[in-house]
């Protein structure tokens, strides 16, 4: 079938989309399709998408410290924050979009409860709402993507416990516009529940 003609049905049948979309790829994802980010952000301002986060799952960043220059050209289309190492870069305006490479939920809870340690709130204080106040990560994504597999990661642990995820069995490399509608259209036939 010709893509383009299946991408006009696709897009033509979405009335109800995310508002925030997660990525969840590894490492040699972006090694071998480091342009999908641009390209994917692009999509997602198309079809007025408020946020994406893009988790590249390493555990060594510095491997992918030379990609870092072209990530923040997503800075040019979007309102770029990039979270590498410890340091919090935020960068041009429009969509919201998150670059984490290598982080960890684990790591963001025990960060959490660390922070809430350390100014003293009082045990009896703690409740969702407070750990939320305290998370790195703000947002909680309505779909969460992983493309090659079935394989997630524990990022973002907390916020995407009532996220709809979503499996391609297509790899980063080869992710086409095509297969995005198709997320958004899976996403558009669930009925959320969010725990009930």
């Amino acid at each position: 079938m010709i893509y383009w003609l299946y991408e006009k049905y696709l897009r033509r049948n979405l009335s109800t989309l995310p508002g925030s979309i997660c990525f969840m790829i590894t490492e040699q994802d972006h090694i071998e399709a480091p342009g999908n980010l641009s390209r994917i952000t692009e999509w997602c301002r198309e079809l007025g998408i408020g946020h994406v986060t893009f988790h590249i799952s390493t555990d060594d960043p510095d491997r992918l410290a030379r990609y870092i220059p072209e990530i923040r050209t997503l800075g040019e289309i979007a309102r770029l924050t990039l979270r590498y190492r410890e340091t919090k870069e935020v960068l041009g305006s429009g969509i919201d979009v998150t670059v984490a490479i290598g982080e960890s939920g684990r790591q963001e809870i025990t960060a959490c409860i660390r922070k809430m340690a350390e100014r003293g709130v009082d045990p009896e204080e703690v409740d969702e709402a407070r750990i939320e106040s305290f998370l790195t990560f703000p947002y909680e994504p309505d779909l969460v993507i992983k493309t090659g597999g079935d394989y997630l990661t524990d990022f973002l642990i907390w916020q995407s416990v009532y996220s709809e995820l979503f499996f391609l069995d297509v790899n980063w490399p080869a992710f086409r516009k095509v297969d995005f509608l198709r997320a958004l259209r899976d996403y558009q036939a669930r009925a959320r529940r969010f725990g009930t």
